[in-house]
């Protein structure tokens, strides 16, 4: 081979280098310092951890009707950031309750103050699509070598009957050799108990050898959740005192003798009441009313 074939050889495997870099995704954010970003969003596929400069939330007290579950999770979670034992979070039950929202604002509320004292001890909340779960060892071995600690957050968490990466998620929440990071904590929001759908089905005798079985492993994935906070539907009274406090907060002034069948009318025409009904509501009252409040 002459020295124009080598030549024409070495360009074209630069050129197959350069393609294959091109489709590679680039290096995952650093992890060394409080610096890189109040939260991050878990993008495997793209980037890996991408940085998120500010968390849409509210605030902790404006969060109504849910004090008992407020109070645990508060708990839970200043533990952790102490450095002291703590269990990952399920919490389930009626839509449009807070529960999202109730993960950030315990975030937020746990971090205040803190970066003063220890940036070690400032959590930071990595979010974790639902398409993603099966990648989770790849995150955690990514957060095990940072020195920062960790709350992981899937939001609207299930999985369908024939889905099989919630094994991922049960090796990543209790079991592998290596265990969950002690640096790492993991809260999910769902509508189910027990994040798997559960069929009559599963109940009859005559459709498995043993029936008892594939309950159980349907079951086992949320008994990986050592804290379990239920949110059930709310009270009118509860209701309305979340519509008052958005009200009073942002600054919408009308009185709560017109206010309150308004809010009630909304409801209905929902059927429903939760706080996600109440948000729906301010925003529309502050429409009418020329104020601007957080989308």
């Amino acid at each position: 081979m002459g020295k124009g074939d080598g030549d024409e050889l070495a360009a074209w495997a630069a050129r197959i280098a350069a393609a294959l870099e091109r489709l590679s995704p680039p290096a995952a954010a650093g992890l060394t310092g409080a610096g890189d970003g109040e939260a991050f969003i878990w993008e495997p596929a793209g980037g890996g951890l991408l940085g998120v400069p500010s968390v849409s939330r509210v605030p902790l007290s404006l969060l109504k009707g849910i004090e008992p579950q407020r109070d645990t999770l508060l708990a839970n979670t200043r533990r952790f950031a102490d450095g002291l034992p703590a269990n990952n979070a399920l919490l389930w039950g009626a839509r449009g309750m807070g529960k999202s929202s109730l993960i950030k604002a315990v975030h937020a509320a746990v971090n205040e103050g803190r970066k003063a004292k220890d940036d070690n001890k400032v959590l930071a909340p990595v979010e974790v699509h639902r398409e993603d779960i099966n990648t989770l060892p790849q995150l955690l071995r990514l957060l095990r070598a940072s020195r920062r600690r960790f709350l992981l957050y899937c939001d609207d968490l299930s999985f369908d009957k024939d889905d099989t990466s919630y094994k991922s998620l049960k090796a990543a929440l209790e079991g592998g050799l290596e265990g969950r990071p002690e640096n790492v904590l993991f809260y999910a929001s769902s509508n189910r108990r027990h994040l798997m759908p559960r069929d009559l089905v599963d109940n009859e005798r005559g459709t498995a050898i043993n029936p008892g079985e594939a309950v159980e492993e349907k079951v086992s994935l949320s008994d990986r959740f050592g804290l379990w906070l239920g949110f059930h539907n709310c009270s009118q009274d509860d209701y309305l005192a979340m519509v008052e406090g958005y009200a009073r907060h942002y600054g919408l002034k009308m009185a709560a003798e017109e206010m309150r069948p308004r809010a009630l009318t909304w409801a209905i025409t929902r059927g429903a009441r939760s706080g996600r009904v109440a948000w729906q509501f301010i925003q529309d009252l502050a429409g009418r009313l020329g104020v601007t409040v957080p989308t």
